[in-house]
């Protein structure tokens, strides 16, 4: 009966755990694909759960921040969904390639054509921005995921360090610091690789040369070695074949 209890009690305290622990996992979030530099330019990926069982995701509202524009956002079309994109002015103008910028993205939008995120799925949803800024660790995205029955979730809460993610936590996109040379180690890598890959391609075309070179030198003396070691092979291979023969009659003599 104890052990019952005991089963019983722990059942319960299990299911509490996980629906305690669920909004965590499964929250609206964004991720860069590789590296988001500071000073750079960066895809990012909204990722969108489903967290209904008999509802699904029809739209998706990304509100970027104004603390820090973004001069460039360009987001990748996704099937099956249409996008907007809102701008609004600035207070104070951007300079991107010694052009003055007067208005930002302020806000992406994401309507379903269809049936959009159903229940037990996720989408993400990739854009490019830019230029991350200089003077700062990480961007905050303030996002409102509407589903087929109406209802809003606002996940706009900002976390805070040193205190528990709030239920409803907004998208952070944590930016990396920029290499020496203002670009992001991601970049100055594919820098080094094309470098080597240039590198290797030369000595090979240069080996190549010299091997066809030495070839076309020495084709005649080559020709000469082969015959004789043809010759020499054929000899060898027949003093093997005799001794052969001999040894096995002397053992079936014996």
């Amino acid at each position: 009966m104890k052990a019952s209890r005991i089963a019983a009690a722990g059942a319960v305290a299990g299911a509490a755990v996980l629906a305690v622990s669920t909004p965590c996992f499964a929250h609206v979030s964004v991720q860069p694909e590789g590296e988001a530099a500071k000073g750079d330019y960066a895809v990012v990926g909204f990722k969108v759960p489903n967290e209904r069982d008999d509802a699904s995701t029809t739209k998706l509202e990304v509100t970027f921040p104004t603390d820090h524009p973004l001069a460039s956002v360009m987001p990748q079309p996704v099937a099956g969904w249409d996008v907007e994109v809102t701008k609004s002015k600035l207070d104070k103008p951007l300079e991107m390639h010694g052009k003055k910028i007067d208005e930002a993205v302020s806000k992406v939008t994401w309507t379903a054509k269809g049936d959009g995120i159903e229940p037990g799925f996720f989408q993400k949803f990739p854009v490019s921005v830019g230029t991350l800024p200089e003077d700062a660790d990480e961007l905050v995205f303030k996002a409102l995921q509407t589903y087929s029955s109406k209802e809003v979730v606002r996940w706009i809460e900002v976390p805070q360090k040193g205190q528990e993610e709030p239920d409803h936590p907004a998208p952070v996109l944590t930016l990396s610091e920029a290499s020496e040379d203002g670009h992001s180690h991601g970049a100055a890598a594919d820098d080094k690789t094309s470098d080597d890959t240039a590198a290797a391609g030369n000595a090979s075309a240069e080996t190549a040369e010299t091997a066809a070179s030495a070839d076309e030198g020495d084709s005649g003396g080559t020709d000469t070695t082969a015959r004789v070691l043809g010759v020499v092979g054929i000899v060898v291979g027949a003093a093997g074949v005799a001794y052969g023969v001999l040894a096995g009659r002397r053992r079936t003599t014996a």
